[in-house]
């Protein structure tokens, strides 16, 4: 089941700021190209080709339709189709700058670690996930499908990530890390097509959850999720106040930066 572009794209300033706000607190690189990892439609590949524009930008996902996107949006030297946790880098990297991916891919123990592996000295792994699946937004797709279709689909399928601590304690071995949470109280203007929080997360979370149901019953589980959701996301004007949490860290392994790290052309890794 490919991603639609489209229903991703209709709040894409609210998923965008995230990302922002990570790169943010990317420091100096050390010599590499930049990897976007699970790119997606590309949003973010102007951001980080405008931050550092004498590196190539590598982009990396699985979605044909959302690589489609990304290769509109011009700012990648280099997209690739690739399941993201079993890609390869073929060179030391820079940086690594994961937004919204990691929450998909399983067995963070081991892919954190490996993802570190393809650091160049003093390279940095950035990440953003989100952090709420415990927020009815996302726990009431789990129930509602559980009741209205016992056992048609397996709640471990569903996108998540471990605790905070677990994190930490995967990273600190790996080299200095900085981790946090920042809940966005975010404002999903009205809809037509029903509720906005169901509209922002069943291009998303909801995604595995509606690929094992026929037309019909996805249809039903919809009309089910609207009206639950209701209660806990009021709508009084048509628009919805919708907290969302998510986690970040950064990793830097060790190694010198040089000083010309943030912006410098190195080699053949300036953008084409």
């Amino acid at each position: 089941m490919d991603w639609n572009p489209a229903l991703y794209e209709r709040f894409g300033d609210l998923r965008l700021r995230p990302a922002v706000d990570l790169l943010s607190r990317v420091g100096d690189l050390a010599q590499g190209d930049i990897c976007d990892l699970g790119c997606g439609n590309g949003t973010v590949g102007p951001v980080l080709a405008a931050r550092f524009p004498y590196r190539r930008l590598i982009g990396v996902d699985s979605s044909p339709a959302m690589l489609g996107k990304a290769r509109a949006a011009g700012a990648y030297g280099l997209l690739t189709e690739a399941d993201a946790g079993q890609w390869e880098a073929d060179a030391p990297l820079a940086l690594i700058f994961s937004n919204a991916l990691l929450h998909w891919l399983p067995g963070h123990a081991q892919l954190l670690p490996r993802l570190a592996g393809m650091l160049a000295p003093g390279g940095t792994l950035a990440v953003q996930v989100p952090h709420q699946n415990p927020a009815p937004s996302h726990r009431l797709w789990l129930e509602l499908v559980e009741q209205l279709f016992p056992g048609r689909f397996d709640p471990a399928a569903a996108p998540g990530i471990p605790e905070a601590r677990a994190y930490h304690e995967i990273l600190r071995p790996l080299g200095e890390v900085d981790l946090w949470e920042t809940e966005y109280f975010q404002t999903l203007p009205p809809s037509d097509g029903g509720h906005p929080v169901r509209q922002f997360t069943s291009s998303t979370f909801a995604r595995p959850v509606l690929s094992v149901l026929s037309e019909g019953e996805a249809a039903g589980l919809i009309a089910e999720y609207d009206r639950a959701v209701a209660a806990h996301y009021p709508c009084d004007d048509g628009s919805v106040l919708f907290p969302f949490r998510r986690l970040f860290f950064t990793l830097r392994v060790p190694g010198q930066v040089p000083a010309t790290g943030s912006g410098a052309c190195h080699g053949d890794n300036s953008k084409v």
